[in-house]
């Protein structure tokens, strides 16, 4: 297998083992003559990790401005995240690549990933959403704002939209594909939805309601990041909103997590919690728990991107 690879071919999946280095997008450093640079490890846990990846980073007049280090207690296992500021001329995007593939050989590394933010594409991802606009609309505005470090390659949808909803219009105006795939119980349409997504590196389920096959998974091969509100298991099937609203819960939520074949139960990359009380109606309820859903994707998102997240055990997260 390949050891070294560019982001801009596909971005393998999030539970595949196999050693990846990358170049990815990222953010500018304040000074003219310094790029900034990520870089992930995951390797088994030695003496001495800590100090060759310093080494390696300064042995090229690099500076490291953060780093962050898990070592599980009693398992032998290193995960670090490492921020740093280089100069391209005297580190070539190429060395580079090379002194990180070296030092993951010397420690028999799983991963590591480096980004770096002039030199690498943005991720390439793909949208699919139902009929609730409200995640998707939040994606597209951050996306619009540079907020959102990804290229929109399509959305797709379900639902079908009119040519004069504010959803299209923006869509047309910034010359993002979309595609209506009517769906059935027999006919979920993912035979034409690995068509339209081949050359993206992830996807985002933007609350798309339908549940993807463990053959789509297999086939499309890379991570898919779902998002969903936090009333479950309690409040399921049709408007569990208004369920939760009419037990009133004093407490709601949002998890945004990687979609695997068991439903609704792949590793979580983001949480987050509001209280609600008495004062609320159904129409503020409803509007917190949007809020929620909306921050809590693109902060998944967001993590992603900026190499936050690492597998850990078989159904969880390291999110540094």
């Amino acid at each position: 297998m390949t050891l070294t690879r560019r982001v801009s071919s596909h971005f393998a999946g999030f539970l595949k083992s196999s050693f990846k280095s990358y170049r990815l997008q990222g953010y500018r450093s304040s000074s003219s003559s310094l790029t900034h640079g990520i870089h992930v490890f995951h390797c088994p846990d030695q003496v001495g990790i800590v100090a060759k990846l310093s080494e390696c980073i300064a042995s090229r007049g690099g500076n490291i401005l953060g780093a962050d280090i898990f070592v599980p207690e009693k398992k032998n296992v290193f995960y670090s995240r490492s921020e740093f500021v280089f100069d391209p001329f005297k580190w070539p995007r190429e060395q580079m690549d090379e002194d990180f593939l070296n030092l993951s050989k010397v420690f028999s590394a799983t991963r590591s990933v480096v980004r770096v933010p002039d030199l690498d594409p943005k991720f390439k991802i793909g949208i699919l959403a139902s009929k609730m606009d409200h995640c998707l609309v939040d994606l597209l505005y951050r996306w619009q704002e540079g907020r959102l470090p990804v290229d929109i390659t399509c959305v797709i949808s379900n639902h079908e939209r009119g040519l004069n909803t504010h959803v299209l219009r923006f869509l047309q105006r910034n010359k993002i594909p979309y595609h209506y795939l009517h769906t059935t119980k027999e006919n979920k349409r993912e035979g034409e939805i690995l068509e339209l997504v081949l050359d993206t590196d992830f996807l985002v389920l933007a609350r798309y309601m339908q549940i993807l096959s463990g053959h789509f998974l297999r086939t499309y091969g890379k991570d898919v990041i779902n998002i969903h509100h936090g009333l479950l298991p309690s409040f399921k099937g049709g408007n569990p909103s208004k369920q939760a609203f009419d037990a009133g819960v004093k407490l709601i939520g949002a998890t945004s997590h990687f979609v695997t074949e068991e439903l609704d139960s792949g590793p979580i990359i983001e949480q987050m919690v509001e209280r609600v009380s008495h004062r609320d109606n159904l129409l503020s309820f409803v509007q917190k728990s949007e809020n929620l859903e909306r921050q809590c994707l693109a902060k998944a998102i967001g993590s992603y991107c900026e190499l936050r997240v690492l597998p850990y055990e078989e159904n969880r997260t390291v999110v540094f």
